[in-house]
């Protein structure tokens, strides 16, 4: 018999693996304790991450659904209005098949929700607000109006990555401490554990930020607090700053003595140095394309990461390797 949820199972599937790409293979191989509270907020916010990415809305309407949304997420019952808002403005807008079956599941995803129970539906909560929180920052930062702008500075970027990613690693750290505290290291506290998986969310954040660097600043948005004629300069520099995020990623993974955890929490990690790695050696020109990692390489990152997991040394040593 299953140890699935309906809902995990309706949601769960090819919905969640379409939507979430190479993560899902994260999600799959997470304990079963964990993969589907984490499921279900990966889900979430993947809805959210749609409504604010479909440019073809008004900000003012996206706005709006946002914050609707939060509100449903605090506990707010409408939930079929704004359902039907998403079908009606947002689902024919989607040219990706999946993200418009995330905007026609979009009541089944609060339904998932109202399941779970009070200590990780507090954490889905908390999570969702401040990813919700950094995207409505996002519209209102970058108006849609042919002219390219940029943070103002490096606090603000420091935030931004917070927001949308580096939460995301004190989630992970508190819902592993609340339902598999065995899964951690007893020697490292709660507290230190999450100040490492918020480094590591945020590093790989910006890997985001600087692999999209050229689709950004094509839209009119730039994520490094520069002025135009620096991108290239300091794109350097965040490189650097993401690197030594992802170091304090590396000692996270370390101290997860779960193995099938470690294994599902060392994957971004290890996907993100290559990319690291990949864009150190880049062009400039090739980096402003995009750079991305072969399915090749993925392939041979999970066969490389199942064995590497077995020990802390060996997976420093994988990671080393990939980083040069």
């Amino acid at each position: 018999m299953s140890d699935e949820s309906h809902h995990e199972r309706e949601l769960g599937g090819q919905l969640l693996a379409a939507v979430s790409r190479s993560f899902y293979l994260t999600l799959k191989a997470l304990p079963k304790e964990l993969r589907e509270p984490i499921s279900l907020a990966y889900l979430l916010a993947r809805t959210a991450d749609t409504i604010a990415d479909t440019a073809s809305v008004s900000a003012e309407v996206r706005l709006d659904c946002l914050e609707r949304y939060r509100a449903l997420v605090r506990g707010d019952s409408a939930v079929e209005s704004l359902a039907s808002t998403l079908r009606e403005q947002f689902c024919p807008k989607q040219e990706d098949d999946a993200e418009r079956r995330l905007m026609e599941q979009f009541a089944d995803g609060i339904a998932w929700l109202r399941t779970m129970q009070p200590t990780p539906l507090a954490a889905i909560q908390s999570v969702l607000e401040h990813i919700i929180d950094g995207q409505m920052l996002d519209i209102r930062r970058f108006p849609a109006d042919g002219q390219l702008r940029s943070l103002a500075s490096a606090e603000e970027l420091d935030q931004y990555t917070w927001l949308v990613a580096g939460c995301v690693g004190e989630f992970w750290t508190q819902l592993c401490a609340s339902e598999l505290p065995s899964s951690l290291d007893p020697a490292v506290s709660t507290a230190q554990m999450q100040e490492w998986g918020a480094r590591m969310g945020k590093g790989l954040q910006l890997i985001n930020i600087l692999r999209d660097i050229g689709e950004d600043t094509r839209d009119g948005r730039c994520y490094l607090p520069c002025k135009p004629d620096d991108i290239q300069i300091e794109w350097r520099k965040w490189l650097q700053a993401c690197t030594d995020h992802l170091e304090c990623g590396l000692r996270y993974v370390q101290h997860v003595t779960h193995g099938k955890l470690r294994y599902a929490t060392a994957l971004p990690l290890l996907l993100g140095i290559q990319t690291a790695a990949k864009m150190r050696d880049a062009s400039w020109d090739k980096v402003q394309q995009g750079i991305k990692i072969s399915r090749l390489d993925v392939a041979s990152i999970l066969a490389q990461a199942a064995i590497a997991c077995r020990s802390s040394e060996a997976m420093e040593k994988l990671y080393r390797k990939l980083a040069a």
